[in-house]
C-alpha cells in the first residue's frame, strides 16, 4: 500500500455506476441551477441562498428552521417533508447524481421550492459549506449499513463523524437517524449515547417511535410487510454544548 492510499480517508459509500434515466438527467440539467449548491462555493449563506425569513420575523432577523438531510437516496421522503413544511428549509446532500435528478423531478412535479441540493461528499459538505451551529435538524434515514463484518468500519456514523455533526446543529438542535438493520442500530444507540453534548431524547439506551413527520418510504412499508424492523434514534444536542470533545469510538 502506497503513503498516499494510506491516508486516504475510508468512504462510507460506493460511488454506483447506474445511468441516469432521460428524465432524471433532463430534470438534473433543467433544474440544478436553480436549486443546486456546489461544494467549490464554500460556507452557505442560508438567507442569500433560500431568499427569505420563513418561518420568522425579518425585522427581527429571525431565520426559518434549517433541516440538512445527509444521503437522501431518491428524495422521496424529503420531498413529502419539505411539502408538508413550506416554512422550513431543506438542504439534501446525495452523491449518487440519479437520486439528485429524481429529486429535482420530484420537487417540479409537486412544485416544492424549499430544497437546496449538494450532489457530493456529505463529510466534505459538512466540513467546508455548513457553518458552525447553524442547523436545527440533521436527519440521516437509512444509512448503507455495511452489513458484512468487516465493513462495519465504512459505516458512516461513528464517532468523529458524530462529533462533526455536532458543531453544526445548533444548542437544543436533534439529530435523527434511522436504520432497518438491527445490529446498525445498535452501534448508532452505542456511538450517540458516548457523545459528549448529545441527549437521548427518549431516555438512555430508548429508540424513538416513527416521529409523524418522516414519512413512511416504499421500501420500509415492504419492509415491515416482511416483518421487518424498523429502528429510529432521535437525540438532542444540549444546550450550551459545543460538540467539539468527541474521539473516535
Amino acid at each position: 500500500m502506497t503513503e498516499s492510499e494510506q491516508r486516504r480517508p475510508i468512504r462510507s459509500y460506493v460511488l454506483r455506476t447506474g445511468r441516469m434515466t432521460s428524465g432524471q438527467e433532463r430534470a438534473f440539467n433543467d433544474n440544478w441551477a436553480r436549486w443546486g449548491l456546489e461544494h467549490s462555493a464554500g460556507l452557505i449563506d442560508f438567507t442569500d441562498t433560500f431568499g427569505r425569513h420563513q418561518g420568522g420575523d425579518p425585522a427581527a432577523g429571525d431565520p426559518a428552521p434549517r433541516v440538512l438531510e445527509i444521503g437522501f437516496g431518491m428524495g422521496q421522503s424529503l420531498v413529502e417533508m419539505a411539502a408538508a413544511a413550506p416554512g422550513t428549509d431543506f438542504i439534501g446532500i446525495e452523491v449518487h447524481k440519479p437520486g439528485v435528478g429524481r429529486l429535482l423531478h420530484s420537487m417540479v412535479e409537486q412544485q416544492v421550492d424549499n430544497i437546496r441540493v449538494y450532489c457530493h461528499d456529505a463529510v466534505e459538505v459538512l466540513r467546508d459549506c455548513i457553518p458552525e451551529a447553524s442547523l436545527d435538524t440533521i436527519q440521516i434515514f437509512f444509512p448503507d449499513p455495511w452489513h458484512k463484518k468487516r465493513h462495519h468500519k465504512r459505516r458512516l456514523i461513528q464517532g468523529a463523524f458524530v462529533a462533526q455533526v455536532l458543531t453544526r446543529l445548533k444548542p437544543g438542535g436533534t439529530l435523527h437517524l434511522a436504520t432497518d438493520w438491527e445490529d446498525y442500530a445498535e452501534q448508532m444507540m452505542e456511538v450517540l449515547s458516548q457523545a459528549q453534548g448529545l441527549s437521548n431524547s427518549c431516555g438512555a439506551g430508548e429508540y424513538s417511535p416513527r416521529p409523524a413527520h418522516r414519512p413512511l418510504t416504499k421500501f420500509e412499508l415492504r419492509g415491515e410487510r416482511l416483518g421487518h424492523g424498523v429502528w429510529d434514534l432521535v437525540f438532542m444536542k444540549d444546550r450550551g454544548s459545543v460538540g467539539e470533545k468527541l474521539g473516535d469510538h
